[in-house]
């Protein structure tokens, strides 16, 4: 007699196996496919931040120059090496600054494992080239210590100052890393495997890409196995088992689902004039006209000179000339359905700068006439 956790296994032992010929079977993919993990990620699978204080000495006379945390903070530190200074005695802080400790944990990292980490001036220091950070420890949200950061700065920018107050800067020299600098002292608690079912949430909400991702991995693994929750997120039934549990999310990760077109889009950035238009972006009948105007303003000096035998000095009047002129105005006749192609061709012919392309794409959408969302950034 066959035991129930045995016959469990067997049958997702023969769902891995299908899902495996699945993606044999989906290597050749139609020209909108792409792989699952590029789509979206299984929730709890995520980095967390962490943060720190901390304390970098051996600058070259670039530190904080006795501020007063970082004087309190240098005391604190020689402390813990049973050195205590008098009272009245503040140390010296030009070779010290305090600094702000930033970094990633990735998931699942492990205690001993060694994360990168981030340095910045949080004073008056002006470089941190040459400097060394102190034993420090890395907090999360929930103020748990998660790794300990300690060694070299790793500087990329410079800088140097003359005694007449001339000076150059390349990038930043007041911040660096320390690339492995920090070793994970606690590992982050995921969900994966205390969940009862599996959630992948796609990076971009659409409801037809839900769907596709949905029944490709019905067809993969059999229906009732992925059901569409919301526009993002997707529910997947999984084994009890964690390591079933990987290898069901591995294949998974790996199948090629069909990813929905976006949504028609016009994206406008105002700082820059950069204009990035949607592939799926139409255009109803519409006329636009477009000129510009040119303002010119001309300024003469006239020398205003006295009667003869007088008593009057010679002065010099402005004589300002405005001008105001208009260039021929183009005008060009959009058809019904026109595509992307054509509006860039149209707008390029008329010779419109990126402000003047704006304006005709504001006012086709306030017309009506662009079946697309205007997004300004």
């Amino acid at each position: 007699m066959i035991s129930r956790s045995r016959f469990i296994s067997a049958v997702y032992l023969a769902a891995l196996l299908t899902g495996f010929l699945a993606i044999v079977i989906t290597a050749v993919t139609p020209a909108q496919a792409a792989r699952v993990k590029d789509l979206g990620s299984f929730a709890g699978v995520r980095s967390n931040q962490l943060t720190g204080y901390g304390i970098v000495v051996g600058l070259a006379g670039t530190g904080d120059d006795n501020l007063a945390y970082t004087i309190e903070s240098m005391k604190s530190t020689v402390s813990r090496f049973g050195l205590t200074l008098p009272d009245g005695v503040n140390p010296s802080v030009k070779n010290t600054a305090a600094v702000i400790l930033t970094a990633e944990i990735p998931a699942f990292a492990k205690p001993g494992q060694t994360i990168d980490i981030t340095v910045s001036a949080l004073g008056k220091a002006k470089s941190l080239r040459g400097g060394t950070l102190i034993l420090s420890p890395l907090m999360g949200a929930d103020g748990q210590v998660y790794a300990m950061a300690q060694g070299n700065v790793v500087i990329a920018g410079l800088g140097a100052e003359g005694r007449d107050g001339s000076r150059i800067q390349v990038n930043v020299p007041s911040s660096g890393s320390i690339p492995g600098g920090a070793t994970v002292e606690r590992m982050v608690s995921s969900p994966l495997g205390s969940s009862a079912a599996l959630v992948f949430n796609l990076h971009q909400a659409d409801f037809s890409t839900a769907m596709n991702v949905s029944k490709t991995i019905n067809n993969a693994f059999g229906d009732g196995t992925a059901t569409p929750m919301d526009a993002v997120s997707i529910q997947v039934s999984a084994p009890a088992a964690v390591k079933d549990r990987v290898a069901l999310i591995g294949m998974i990760e790996s199948l090629q689902a069909e990813r929905a077109a976006a949504a028609a889009k016009v994206i406008v950035n105002s700082r820059s004039g950069t204009v990035v238009i949607g592939q799926d972006v139409r255009i109803t009948a519409a006329a636009v006209s477009h000129g510009s105007l040119i303002v010119r303003v001309d300024e003469n000096l006239d020398a205003s000179q006295p009667e003869p035998f007088s008593d009057g000095e010679t002065v010099v009047l402005p004589d300002s000339e405005i001008s105001i002129a208009e260039t021929g105005g183009r005008a060009f006749v959009f058809e019904p359905g026109v595509s992307l192609a054509d509006l860039v061709k149209a707008i390029n012919d008329v010779g419109a700068a990126p402000s003047d392309l704006v304006a005709i794409l504001e006012a086709l959408k306030a017309a009506g006439a662009m079946t697309a969302e205007l997004v300004v950034i």
